[in-house]
């Protein structure tokens, strides 16, 4: 370890969601290959969180890095605004080729919360442009749509966002859609659509709730309440900031639904985790409301790093990894074995709960506080992980993989064998 690091960190710097009074010194971390990285103490940590959900095809793929390299020699940034570059117009056109027909129009930004910002904006700008100032959304119980104001206030009033409640603009929040609930949801959302004139959008984390505990839920449910919602025009926007890119099996957590959002979020897995970048796309109507004569009609919103060159190009390569057969059978091959391992532990009785959509497995710890973010056994369940050399951030009590796409059968095996002596050890 080179301890001058560690304690100018200490001194200069200021993690994300740290509990700073009693945060351990961090890891310091030199290196990172495929599904690795490498401490300055010369450990080699098997990375089962794919580095905060980002990572597709694992640490420094030399196709991305040769391809992020050879961008950074011809033009490695450019303003976006009455300009364009060849990176961003042929990511844009393979990610419309990807995802959902109805999509038409990209949108860059820099990251998921920005993405998700622009999704909202978009749709306040729809209504204002055509007439209809209307400006209440419709979210998801525990969502979480990121930082900014916008994705705080349609996310779940909580610890992430506490000290800025009074500040957040008003959203109705509804129960995940579920057997026992559906028809209870429709009706009400008739009712608020048909005696209320200022409902918006929509806004979900499609099938699978990231930060509230990798919460699952079944298509049909979702189905059900966009058909409603697409009956009285409200504006549906996905967040797959988390689901995107094969993480549910197939390429977009949309790609499962029969009614089609009119807006997607990506961000995360969009550059294979080398380059920050978001990118929020639209159906046509909604790009259609703001082409006016009237200028003041004009989406203004931009980023000094939008459509940034060198992530767009990290985008394209990571793209192309994942068009490739082997990613595919990859993907297939973690979504078989967490089947496996799920109806293995199904029942254990120190598990609320084990549950697996695509590549995502969460087993939620049975413990005596209540499943939540902050839990204290997130910290115990991560140290005896970092023991053996596995990388996991439990979200509270509830213990979750979501690897590169890269992890052979052997290292995701040996990970399941950490965690059932992980179970073991709770008695």
């Amino acid at each position: 370890m080179n301890h001058s690091i560690i304690a100018s960190d200490s001194q200069h710097v200021w993690h994300p969601f740290t509990h700073l009074k009693y945060a351990e010194a961090p890891v310091q971390l030199v290196r990172g290959e495929g599904a690795y990285f490498y401490d300055a103490e010369g450990h080699k940590l098997l990375d089962a969180i794919s580095s905060w959900w980002v990572n597709l095809h694992g640490h420094c793929h030399p196709y991305i890095s040769q391809k992020v390299s050879e961008q950074l020699f011809s033009l490695e940034h450019a303003i976006f605004s009455a300009f364009t570059h060849e990176p961003a117009v042929k990511l844009a056109e393979r990610l419309i080729g990807h995802l959902p027909g109805n999509q038409s129009k990209i949108f860059y930004s820099d990251n998921g919360s920005t993405a998700v910002e622009v999704g909202l904006k978009m749709v306040l700008q729809y209504w204002h442009n055509t007439g209809r100032p209307k400006k209440k959304f419709i979210a998801l119980e525990n969502a979480y749509h990121g930082d900014t104001f916008g994705g705080m206030s349609v996310g779940a009033r909580n610890v992430f966002n506490n000290a800025f409640e009074n500040l957040l603009f008003e959203v109705v929040h509804i129960p995940v859609p579920d057997a026992a609930n559906i028809e209870q949801l429709e009706t009400t959302l008739k009712s608020w659509f048909t005696n209320h004139s200022d409902f918006a959008g929509f806004i979900f984390e499609p099938l699978v709730q990231g930060a509230s505990g990798m919460v699952m839920y079944e298509a049909q449910y979702l189905d059900r309440l966009m058909a409603v919602c697409r009956e009285h025009g409200i504006v549906c926007i996905a967040d797959e900031v988390m689901t995107g890119f094969g993480r549910t099996g197939k390429f977009f957590a949309s790609d499962y639904l029969e009614q089609k959002p009119d807006i997607i979020c990506l961000s995360k897995g969009l550059t294979g985790g080398y380059m920050p970048l978001g990118v929020t796309s639209c159906a046509q109507f909604i790009y259609d409301a703001c082409v006016s004569d009237d200028k003041t009609k004009t989406f203004f919103h931009g980023h000094s790093y939008t459509a940034n060159p060198t992530a767009c190009a990290a985008g394209l390569a990571s793209l192309d990894l994942m068009e490739q057969e082997g990613t595919r059978k990859q993907i297939a091959m973690i979504e078989a074995l967490h089947r496996e391992f799920r109806e293995k532990q199904q029942g254990h009785p120190r598990l609320a709960d084990i549950r697996s959509f695509g590549t995502i497995l969460a087993l939620e710890i049975g413990t005596e506080e209540h499943t939540h973010y902050l839990n204290k056994a997130s910290e115990s369940i991560a140290a005896y992980f970092l023991r053996h050399h596995i990388i996991v951030r439990p979200l509270g009590n509830v213990l979750y993989l979501v690897t590169p796409y890269c992890i052979t059968e052997a290292e995701l095996r040996n990970v399941y064998g950490v965690m059932e002596g992980f179970l073991e050890t709770l008695g």
